[in-house]
């Protein structure tokens, strides 16, 4: 691929933001020190820890109260949760964590920002 993909096409896929190719990560939620295909340097980027904590709250929220109503509704034993909960939650957060990276990079590539850096157009 040789032209820049779409945020949506590259954190879904984890594309590189700058060719498109599939090189992004090395492990489920690592990212891999440079593309192989056009060597864009990745670690030049920081994505911190805004989409973990962003997605810590809201995957909370999401699955508590989806037990919730479950408990609520239809009363299973304690099991069932456990059973249920503990890898919905794993995968939820490991899938959309990788999103989440995988588009900060992206968004970070469009807008050529930098750490410690301010937008230079206004000076």
């Amino acid at each position: 691929m040789s032209e820049v993909p779409p945020t949506a096409q590259a954190a879904l896929k984890g594309l590189c933001p700058q060719c498109g190719a599939k090189t992004l990560f090395i492990g489920i939620v690592r990212f891999a020190t440079r593309c192989r295909a056009c060597g864009l340097d990745f670690s030049r980027f920081n994505v911190g820890d805004g989409p973990a904590a962003f997605l810590t709250f809201i995957l909370g929220a999401v699955i508590v109260g989806l037990a919730i109503v479950l408990q609520l509704t239809v009363r299973p034993p304690i099991w069932v949760h456990v059973v249920l909960w503990v890898p919905l939650t794993v995968v939820a957060t490991f899938m959309s964590l990788r999103i989440a990276k995988a588009a900060m990079i992206a968004l970070e590539y469009r807008t050529r920002a930098r750490e410690g850096r301010i937008d230079d157009r206004d000076s």
